[in-house]
């Protein structure tokens, strides 16, 4: 069988030339060194001080170390995040026996006029950068204990709070979905409550001490 052959080359001036769409942006030369990003979209090297903050940061978000502050039935969705079924190690996150030795103090909660004493004196003494997590509908605003004497409803004005996990209690899903709200601010650099907590502390002493009739704390426990 003869293969079929043109009788002459194939004339590519009969092809119309496709005309892209109006507002489109046509592609870079294949030589162009920039074809993949465009000649805008250039990447440009982050300054030292920047390039270093980002690794920190990433560094800080991914090791996690909790203090874990329960008052009361707060504490109950904390234990399943250890187990098998959400391994929270493996988000980076693990627990922390002192202040000294962790990042997040985690509240979880009703807290007592009483107990505030002992939350700051335990935040304070957390190494910074720390961050702050309110667990809870009655560490956030009181929950069912709004209406007592004894109860302190409005946790930020006596120390900064990061993240905030709603509900009564919250599932261990929710508190997972809050430890990655929390690495994408630090990461972004966003979670700086603990040098808010510095550049204010007198408003914030202020406030404590309000509540705090028997303040015997130093100025600040570094």
């Amino acid at each position: 069988m003869k293969n079929h052959e043109p009788d002459k080359p194939w004339d590519l001036t009969r092809f119309p030339t496709i005309q892209p769409p109006a507002g489109s942006r046509p592609h870079a030369d294949a030589g162009d060194a920039t074809c993949f990003l465009g000649a805008e979209d250039r990447l440009r090297a982050p300054k030292l001080d920047e390039a270093v903050a980002t690794i920190k940061n990433w560094f800080r978000a991914m090791s996690l170390n909790v203090l874990a502050f329960g008052t009361g039935c707060g504490a109950i969705e904390l234990r399943p995040l250890a187990t098998s079924r959400f391994d929270m190690s493996r988000f980076g996150i693990t627990g922390a026996p002192t202040p000294r030795q962790s990042n997040v103090f985690i509240i979880s909660g009703y807290l007592a006029t009483k107990t505030l004493k002992r939350v700051i004196r335990c935040y304070e003494q957390m190494p910074n950068p720390k961050w702050v997590v309110a667990l809870g509908s009655c560490t956030i605003n009181g929950g069912m204990y709004w209406d007592s004497y004894n109860t302190i409803k409005v946790l930020d004005l006596y120390m900064p709070v990061d993240v905030y996990i709603s509900g009564c209690m919250p599932r261990p899903e929710a508190l997972i979905a809050g430890f990655s709200y929390l690495m994408d601010e630090i990461k972004a650099g966003r979670a700086n409550g603990w040098h808010h907590y510095l550049e204010n502390l007198d408003w914030y002493r202020e406030n404590q001490k309000q509540v705090i009739t028997d303040w015997d704390l130093p100025d600040y426990n570094w």
